[in-house]
């Protein structure tokens, strides 16, 4: 198994040090809390995400090969979600991105405390997230 990058490690650790399932959803809300607004310019049908109940928005950009996600999200929790997974991947390169899997979601527990379609969701912005690293790294394979 690949190493995961330590801004994911990080994360997921914190997460894991919780076992109470209300605990896990106060951390994400404080990381929602923390999130910068997405300016609504950004809110596009091209920036949303598709599969999410909530309405989930993400934006991304490469600066100095680095990945730098902006995202936003109707609902506190979905909120959450998305802070967590742009506080983990900003910063990594689009290869890392699009070589991370998915289990470090399993890793966290929150799939267990979340109901199956945000569980879904977070899988489904995460993929986003993925969809958008590989469409930088496509777009400097031709350069």
């Amino acid at each position: 198994m690949s190493t995961r990058p330590a801004s994911i490690e990080k994360l997921v650790s914190r997460f894991q040090q919780t076992a109470d399932p209300k605990r896990r959803y106060e951390q994400l809300l404080f990381l929602a809390k923390k999130l910068e607004p997405l300016p609504d310019e950004y809110k596009t049908p091209e920036s949303k995400v598709q599969g999410c109940v909530s309405q989930v928005f993400v934006v991304a950009d490469l600066v100095e090969g680095k990945m730098q996600y902006q995202a936003d999200s109707d609902a506190q929790i979905t909120k959450g979600l998305v802070a967590f997974l742009v506080r983990g991947l900003n910063g990594l390169t689009p290869q890392e991105i699009v070589d991370l899997s998915p289990d470090f979601i399993k890793d966290t527990q929150l799939d267990v405390s979340l109901t199956p379609s945000r569980a879904n969701g977070f899988y489904n912005i995460f993929k986003k997230m993925q969809t958008l690293a590989a469409g930088f790294l496509a777009a400097s394979a031709q350069a």
